[in-house]
C-alpha cells in the first residue's frame, strides 16, 4: 500500500508531509513511558507484516496490522508506523522519502481513528465480544487505508482515477485477512494481557 516517489502531484506530497508533522507530534506526545515496548513490537509487526507485498499500479498490496496498533497506541501509532516506513523506505526503496508523509498519513491515519472509536468498547468487552470489535478495527482500517490512498492517487489528477480504482478494489481480500488476524491478536491479548488496552491520555472515553 506504499505509494511510489513520483506518483503524487506536489501539493498532495506537502500537505501529505503537513499532516504527517502534526500526526508524529501529537502522537510523541501521547506515547507513555509504559507504551514504548508495545510501540516497537508493533512498528516491527508492521515492517515484517509489509515486507511481502504484490505491487498493484503505484501502490502495492500488503498486509499491514495498523488496526492493531490503532487500539494499543492510539495517536502514538503515528511515531511507531512512521518508524517502520523509514526502514522500509531506506533499507528496501518501498514507498519513497518524498512521499514518506503521505504514506505515513494513509497508514497511521486510519489506525488512529479505528483507535480512537473503538479502543474504549475494547477495553470493557469479554474476549469474545472484543476480538469482534477487533476484527472491525482491522478491516476498517485497511479500508479507510485503501480509501485514503485512492483518493491521494485522484485528487493528483484523472489520469490516476482508474490506479485509484483498482487500489481500493484489491484491497477487499486484505481487509477480511486483516480483521480475522487483528479478531484474533485482541482474543488472545484480552486473556493474557488486558491491560494491553489500556486507555492513553486523549484517545478513548
Amino acid at each position: 500500500m506504499h505509494i511510489v516517489d513520483g506518483a503524487l502531484s506536489n501539493p498532495v506530497v506537502i500537505a501529505g508531509a503537513a499532516l504527517c508533522v502534526g500526526g508524529l507530534a501529537q502522537g510523541l506526545r501521547s506515547l507513555p513511558i509504559d507504551k514504548i515496548p508495545a510501540a516497537g513490537v508493533l512498528s516491527a509487526t508492521f515492517f515484517v507484516a509489509s515486507l511481502v507485498h504484490v505491487p498493484i499500479g503505484p501502490s502495492s498490496v500488503h498486509l499491514v496490522m495498523n488496526g492493531l496498533a490503532g487500539l494499543v497506541l492510539g495517536w502514538a501509532a503515528f511515531p511507531a508506523l512512521f518508524v517502520g516506513l523509514v526502514l522500509q523506505a531506506v533499507f528496501f526503496g518501498f514507498g519513497g522519502l518524498t512521499v514518506l508523509g503521505v504514506n505515513t498519513v494513509v497508514i497511521a491515519g486510519p489506525a488512529v481513528i479505528m483507535g480512537i472509536a473503538l479502543a474504549g468498547p475494547v477495553r470493557r468487552a469479554g474476549p469474545q465480544t472484543a476480538a469482534l470489535l477487533g476484527a472491525l478495527c482491522g478491516g476498517g482500517a485497511i479500508a479507510l487505508t485503501a480509501g485514503f490512498v485512492a483518493a491521494a492517487l485522484a485528487l493528483t489528477g484523472d489520469a490516476f482515477l482508474p490506479a485509484a480504482k483498482l487500489v481500493f478494489f484489491a484491497h477487499v481480500p486484505v481487509m477480511v485477512i486483516e480483521a480475522l488476524l487483528t479478531g484474533a491478536a485482541v482474543f488472545l491479548a484480552k486473556q493474557v494481557k488486558p491491560d494491553l488496552f489500556d486507555d492513553l491520555q486523549g484517545v478513548t472515553p
